[in-house]
């Protein structure tokens, strides 16, 4: 930052003053001094003061009050921004609140203690609420209508206040060098311990206490906002209250106030230094000192007079008021804003209440685009040039690391590295990254991204390193060719030297150190090329485009010239010509210079920032200064490019293009008004004694305009524009004037003019020609329309109108363009972006058969899932290939095996074999299962589903599983035999006996190579069966779980005999059947078992059947429905006939009286009905019965 004296303001009478304050909202100045001064004052702001000082008027002061009703000295002065209230208290204890009426200050309110000083008053942040101390303990707090919330007496004296930012403490300052907390209602919290006096020798008071309210936002979430001054010069900057590492600072005076600025970026410390003359006088010095909150040094201003009482700043920060004597002094400041220029892109950094993290804007000042970057870190520093942008930041990863992220000029990012240090200097060039802090410097030959230089290896992510292209070392090493081309620097001592400035260009590095050496680096290949001797303390430095000269600004702002390269490469000051002949050269010096930028075609040309005015220099010989606060952006063509950052920075989301500012140089200026006021050839003149091409290229185009084209080549030869030679020796070939005129009034971009002429010539097809050249395709319609062209033209402009809005992302207006141009692929790729499908399936209903856009069409409508019609599509447009896989792509296996057999398409079963193989390998059985019953393979369905089944099954882990599984395989059979018994069927009749014997014929070869869909529901009756037994069995129902467990003796070969006779046991044991136990057990011994197994199941039989034995109670029996034979409820066929007695499903009783049974229309299984009371699904495949059984019976 850069401060200077802009403006002093007399006390009447030489009254000295002793309180200041400056409302940061209305911009109001109170000031109080002896005998009961008090003064409300107002300023312009500081540009309306700009404006007034280039009106040339004599003041800038809006108010002048003087307020009286005070008789001892003003102060304390205090603002109620909020509420537009102002408090004063002077000596004697009486305070006064002001209101403001109708632009005038009124008493509102008066209080008179009369026991003790009021030593501080502070309002609340939000208004609300004031705390009054006096100098006796004495501490009232009051509200903004002026009620008494509280008071207390605190037994000590008082002599500082201040509220915490959200108003729920009050630190209390005492005479005795201590701060206590209080909470809001006047109790007791904590003392806070004061760090920095812990070695302080001497006595000293308190002189002030800030605390920042975070209103304007945080640059980091860790930035100190407390602080603390002592009259020692100490200084203790805390981040809250209980903060235990705090930082200390010691300002080297003895203070009298402290001030934070409105964002807390920073803090103004006032005081005196006491100095010695060579005679031996002691004389003390008014100054200012501004730190940053990291308490980082960052300048000092002198101010005139021996005792500085108080100082405020304006609110934005741009101005502080120092009260000193009997005047106020203003001091204009220009921040180090973060930010940079490249092409026609600023980019700057801010931060905003809402949020605590930091943004980097990018802002197109050329199309008003802007692009913004939250950053999840701090930002440290951030450089700009050529087409890049670089900022660092802290590492999210590492706590001492910091990453240089380099960007392009929308924000995208380019590359990335990472340094060991934090970089205090940030400089990029057209090649080069520069980071360096005090002790280390590192250089980063970047490239873009289509050449990068550095990689990640595939599958270790780390970085690897290009030899060359990176270089860091610690600048008290001596750097070598042999030294290791990236240097450990963290944790190395610190440099006695460090550095102080940083500077590069495409050609070299400057290191500026603090002993006033200036080391020169050549770039690519980096070496100490030369050491230089520098007077002064160098604060920034500027290389000219040919890096022959450098501009140096020392810490008071002093500008000097270096040239770099004089004889032998000794270097040296620049030097004045001098006024007299006998008189020595004087230095070039420029004082109170805060900003030099350098041309970049011009190698003597530089601008420079002088306070509030900008001054050109062309070869050390200034032009008339211009007054403006812009910060400069850049400097070429003989013109500088400049943006008020301060008006940005008020609202940097929303930029206007008003606060950008061109200023033009002199003999950029006098060139112009000799072309307006003289003759063509005093212009070239003038341009021929001040050699520039930019001079060269105006005295060419007023020479166009003129149809001079001997001027005119002679002037793009001289400003080397081989364009523009063209463009003259083109003109020349013309036989019309009207054409030349024409073709100048095009080049200069007077294209209306230029399409009136060739009307006027009756030549519509140039002014056609001209504006497809342009690409105005709009006015290239309306030409033909009027005749000027035929259909072929107008659908080409039609096109071309189509692509451009379909760059801008207007896809509907892109699409009817695109239909009048009847571009139908373009048509269709436009429907399809803008996602009207709709309208890409009328297109293809539209289009001829065999268009080959139908295929593309097609491809369109299946990757959004819309099958039917991409089929319809790929049909159409013959490529029936494609609608088959399409088919198989959306499942629908069913359509493809369709187009395949309509189409005689054979390798559709092939394919699906293939899918339903990759499925089964990848374990997604039942996937295949669907894709097989999806495609009406029912047969393979049904084999794998009995498959899966059986392993299931064999696992003996989930029956129920099992059985689903074998119910599903039966579905699929069921269905197999529904398609094959349909298909033999004429349309609209039945099958004759023969159709019926050959659709069984070819069910049976379809069934009869598995033994599961020979007999498909065998599978799942057993499995029925076993679950129902079991059921049964648990619910205490014994003889009914042995006559459903003597059914599964039918299903050996599906269930193991051992699970079939244990359970069979098992049953018979429960129900009291010993001799179906008996015969149960000879089952199981004869069944193969391990011996262990075989010892185990015979230790069981004796132990069971020395107790019962093995007869069965009787049982009545019932007849068979075929012969009338004696029969068992459990019999699964009849001894007498053979008959096959079917089982109900719900109680795995034999049928035997079948007229009371109802079956199932899908597995053909039978159940009493009886038995089926309030039954919905059928027991066995659970399918829906008949509404009618659902009552029951």
């Amino acid at each position: 930052m850069f401060v200077y004296l802009s403006k002093k303001i007399a006390i009447p009478n030489g009254v000295k003053l002793k309180s200041l304050s400056w409302n940061g909202i209305n911009g109001w100045i109170v000031c109080g001094g002896e005998d009961g001064l008090l003064k409300v004052l107002k300023l312009d702001s500081a540009q309306q003061a700009e404006k007034s000082k280039n009106s040339g008027a004599p003041s800038n002061l809006s108010m002048n009050q003087t307020l009286e009703g005070h008789n001892g000295s003003v102060v304390c002065v205090c603002w109620n921004e909020n509420y537009r209230k102002l408090t004063t208290s002077d000596q004697n204890g009486m305070i006064i609140v002001w209101m403001l009426h109708k632009g005038m200050w009124y008493e509102e309110m008066i209080n008179n203690r009369n026991k003790s000083n009021v030593r501080g008053m502070r309002w609340t942040p939000d208004g609300q609420r004031i705390c009054i101390i006096y100098e006796d303990g004495a501490v009232i707090v009051g509200s903004v209508d002026g009620n008494r919330l509280w008071g207390k007496e605190i037994k000590t004296e008082l002599a500082h206040v201040e509220w915490s930012p959200d108003g729920r403490n009050i630190l209390f300052c005492t005479r005795a060098c201590e701060v206590h907390i209080y909470d809001s209602i006047g109790n007791f919290v904590s003392k806070l311990p004061l760090y920095c006096l812990e070695d302080a020798a001497a006595a000293t008071s308190l002189v002030g206490i800030e605390w920042y309210d975070g209103s304007e936002g945080l640059f980091s979430l860790d930035q100190p906002v407390l602080a603390i001054g002592f009259e020692n010069g100490r200084l203790q900057l805390m981040r809250n209250e209980a903060d235990t590492s705090p930082v200390l600072v010691d300002a080297g005076m003895s203070l009298s106030c402290m001030r934070w600025n409105s964002d807390g970026s920073v803090l103004a410390v006032a005081g005196t230094l006491s100095t010695k003359s060579s005679s031996g006088e002691r004389r003390d010095v008014c100054m200012v000192q501004f730190y940053a909150p990291s308490g980082q040094h960052m300048r000092t201003l002198k101010v005139p007079g021996s005792t500085m009482s108080a100082l405020s700043w304006e609110g934005g920060s741009l101005r502080v008021a120092l009260a000193v004597d009997s005047f106020i002094y203003f001091a204009n400041i220009r921040p180090n804003y973060r930010c940079g220029f490249l092409g026609d892109t600023l980019v700057y950094s801010f931060t905003t209440p809402e949020r605590h993290d930091s943004a980097l804007l990018f802002w197109n000042t050329k199309t008003d685009e802007r692009v913004t970057k939250l950053l999840s870190k701090p930002l440290v520093a951030v450089h700009a040039a050529a087409d890049c942008c670089v900022y660092a930041t802290q590492a999210d990863d590492a706590d001492n690391q910091h990453v240089l992220r380099l960007c392009s000029a929308n924000g995208s990012p380019i590359d990335q590295k990472y340094i060991d240090f934090e970089p205090a200097f940030l400089t990029l060039t057209q090649y080069h990254v520069v980071a360096a802090s005090a002790d280390a410097v590192y250089v980063w030959q970047y490239r873009t991204l289509t050449n990068k230089l550095t990689s990640v290896d595939a599958g270790t992510g780390s970085l690897r390193r290009k030899e060359g292209r990176e270089r860091c070392w610690h600048i008290d090493d001596e750097l070598r060719a042999s030294s290791e081309p990236v240097a450990m620097v963290a944790g190395r001592e610190a440099s006695q030297d460090p550095i102080i400035a940083l500077a590069a260009s495409s050609a070299c590095m400057l290191v500026a150190r603090e002993s006033g050496a200036l080391l020169r680096f050549s770039l690519p290949h980096i070496g100490l090329e030369h050491k230089y001797t520098l007077r002064g303390r160098t604060q920034s430095i500027g290389i000219n485009c040919d890096s022959t000269r450098i501009s140096l600004i020392d810490a008071n702002g002093l500008l000097t010239l270096f040239d770099l390269e004089m004889a032998k490469g000794a270097g040296g000051e620049v030097r004045l010509p001098p006024a007299e002949p006998d008189q020595p050269p004087a230095r070039f010096e420029r004082k109170d210079v805060w900003q030099v930028l350098w041309a970049e075609d011009n190698a003597q040309l530089f601008a420079v920032m002088e306070k509030s005015r900008m001054v050109l220099f062309r070869e050390l010989v200034p032009d008339e200064p211009v007054v403006t606060s812009g910060y400069l952006c850049s400097f070429s063509d003989l013109e500088v490019r400049a943006v008020l950052l301060d008006e940005v920075m008020r609202e940097p989301e929303h930029p206007s293009k008003k606060m950008l500012q061109s200023h033009q140089a002199r003999a950029l200026r006098e060139a112009q008004e000799h072309l307006r006021e003289s003759n063509l050839a005093d212009a070239f003149g003038f341009v021929e004694a001040n050699p520039h091409p930019r001079l060269w290229r105006l005295v060419a185009e007023a020479a166009l305009h003129k149809l001079d084209f001997g001027v005119a080549d002679k002037s793009f030869v001289r400003a080397e524009d081989y364009m523009g030679i063209h463009l003259v020796k083109r003109l020349r070939l013309l036989d019309d004037a009207k054409k030349q005129a024409a073709e100048v009034a095009a080049y200069f971009s007077q294209f209306d003019e230029a399409e009136k002429i060739y009307r006027e010539l009756d030549r519509r097809d140039l002014a056609l020609q001209l504006r497809a050249n342009l690409g105005d395709w709009t006015k290239v319609v309306q030409l033909v329309q009027q005749g000027g062209g035929d259909d072929t033209k107008l659908r080409n402009a039609w096109d071309r109108i189509g692509d451009q809005f379909l760059e801008q992302s207007e896809l509907d207006k892109a699409a009817g363009y695109y239909a009048q141009a009847q571009n139908m692929p373009a048509l269709a790729d436009c429907l399809y972006r803008s996602e009207a499908y709709a309208g890409l399936v009328k297109l293809a209903a539209d289009l001829p058969d065999g268009t080959p856009l139908l295929v593309d069409i097609g491809h369109k409508l299946s990757s959004v899932g819309m099958s039917a019609d991409a089929v319809d599509a790929f049909v159409k447009g013959g490529d029936v290939h494609a609608a088959i896989d399409s088919c198989l792509m959306q499942h629908k296996f069913e359509g493809a095996v369709e187009l395949a057999e309509k189409h005689n398409f054979p390798g559709v079963q092939k394919a699906l074999a293939q899918f339903a193989g990759q499925l089964i390998d990848s374990g997604k059985k039942l996937q295949a299962v669907e894709l097989y019953s999806k495609a009406s393979q029912f047969t393979e369905a049904a084999k794998l589903l009995t498959r899966i089944a059986a392993d299931v099954g064999a696992s003996r882990s989930n029956p129920q599983r099992a059985k689903k599984l074998f119910v599903a395989a039966a579905l699929e059979v069921e269905r197999m035999r529904k398609q094959m018994l349909d298909s033999k069927a004429p349309q609209g009749g039945t099958q004759t006996a023969a159709q019926t014997l050959e659709s069984l014929v070819t069910q049976d070869k379809a069934t009869g190579g598995d033994k599961w869909l020979d007999s498909a529901w065998r599978g799942a009756e057993a499995y029925h069966f076993l679950l129902l037994a079991q059921r049964q069995l648990y619910s205490g129902k014994a003889l009914d779980a042995m006559r459903t467990a003597l059914r599964l003796r039918e299903y050996e070969t599906v269930l193991p005999k051992e699970e079939i006779y244990s359970l069979i046991a098992l049953t018979a044991f429960y129900a009291k059947f010993y001799g179906q136990c008996s015969r149960a057990f000879v089952k199981l011994q004869a069944a193969g078992c391990a011996e262990a197994k075989h010892a185990e199941i015979s230790k069981l039989a004796l132990s069971i059947f020395t107790r019962f034995s093995p007869v069965d109670p009787s049982q009545k029996r019932a007849d068979c429905p075929s012969c009338g034979g004696n029969v068992q409820e459990w019999d699964a066929h009849c001894a007498g006939c053979g008959q096959h007695l079917p089982a109900c499903t719900l109680t795995g009783k034999a049928i035997l009286e079948p007229h009371l049974t109802a079956k199932c229309r899908v597995c053909k299984h039978s159940f009493y009905e009886t038995e089926a009371h309030g039954l919905q699904n059928c027991p066995l495949c659970h399918s829906q019965l008949p509404l009618q059984l659902h009552a029951g019976y």
